[in-house]
């Protein structure tokens, strides 16, 4: 079954998108077909129970479990290569929806945060009966799998951070703002800005067929049925982002780490609201890895050069040789 529905999945996201066939979709992302089989976990929260998407594909006994955690413009379809790779040597492979994302419930009223999403994350294992795991995260999935890593060190075997955000506390060197102001961003993408976006700062301009269906999700939300709520929930979680940083917590971590950085990238939010007189350049993940060794030098690096912020779609082949040595170091 979960052979059937990867192939399915991979002939999905071959397909070539056009703005014209677009397909919108409700907040549940129903009829967005994932690569594995999709289970959901009822989690209670902040006196609510919230229905939390996830693929679980069990691996060789013996053999860690790998949680995948995604970031903020995805969803945890886009890890099927990397969850396919590791599951062929044996290691189980959990990858959540948090909440607000993907097919997970997607409050309004509710207080996103890292804390949160690593709780959640927490239940979700014990609920699958997962003592520890090696925790991996990419962009604001790097944000969550260190406070995960922070707050529950027994159940982190090692925490692998790809190109996460969140290597700086942007406030120091962006304006304030409001949630209003992000709900106004989100209420004015299209699919033609959602593609734009992602050309310029993912892939240095390049694009094709596979990069074009990876916003399939982004981009369906933008013209579906709940529009309005997806960009509300959406402009909660940026606030986080801002408001709970997370790099100067790096050097009290209690499990082995390592950060594979595609050092092209040159993701940072806020950059466009700099405050006034600031010189520092946000996002040069070609520098940021350094600096992160000078806060922790127990930190493994690994640097692709050449790579941006998505090594693991961009060029799987390259990203698998240092994310296989960085997996199996734990061991």
């Amino acid at each position: 079954m979960h052979l059937i529905h990867s192939l399915i999945f991979l002939v999905l996201v071959s397909i070539p998108l056009t703005a014209d066939t677009i397909k919108g979709f409700d907040a549940d992302l129903s009829g967005y077909r994932y690569p594995y089989q999709v289970e959901y976990f009822s989690v209670e929260s902040q006196q609510k129970t919230l229905k939390m998407a996830y693929m679980y594909i069990k691996g060789e006994e013996g053999k860690p479990v790998v949680t995948l955690l995604h970031g903020k413009n995805f969803n945890g379809a886009y890890w099927y290569e990397s969850a396919n790779f590791l599951h062929h040597q044996g290691y189980s492979v959990l990858i959540p929806d948090q909440i607000g994302f993907g097919k997970s419930s997607k409050p309004t009223d509710y207080q996103y945060s890292f804390g949160a999403m690593a709780r959640n994350t927490k239940a979700l294992m014990e609920h699958l009966g997962i003592t520890g795991s090696i925790i991996v995260g990419h962009s604001m999935g790097g944000m969550v799998a260190t406070r995960f890593a922070l707050n529950y060190p027994q159940m982190s075997k090692k925490l692998i951070l790809i190109n996460p955000i969140g290597l700086e506390n942007y406030l120091r060197y962006v304006e304030y703002k409001d949630v209003d102001f992000f709900y106004g961003m989100e209420l004015a993408m299209t699919p033609e800005k959602i593609r734009a976006y992602q050309q310029k700062n993912y892939y240095d301009g390049k694009w094709n067929e596979r990069y074009e269906a990876l916003t399939l999700p982004l981009a369906g939300w933008s013209v579906g049925p709940d529009k309005e709520r997806i960009a509300y929930v959406n402009a909660l979680t940026y606030d986080m982002i801002f408001n709970q940083p997370v790099v100067e917590e790096l050097k009290n971590l209690n499990v082995p780490a390592a950060l594979i950085l595609g050092t092209r990238d040159r993701t940072g939010p806020g950059r466009n609201w700099m405050k006034a007189g600031t010189v520092y350049e946000l996002g040069r993940y070609d520098k940021l890895g350094k600096s992160i060794l000078q806060l922790n030098g127990k930190i493994k690096l690994y640097e692709l050069e050449g790579l941006g912020h998505l090594p693991q779609i961009e060029d799987f082949d390259r990203f698998k040789t240092v994310f296989e040595r960085a997996v199996a170091e734990y061991e």
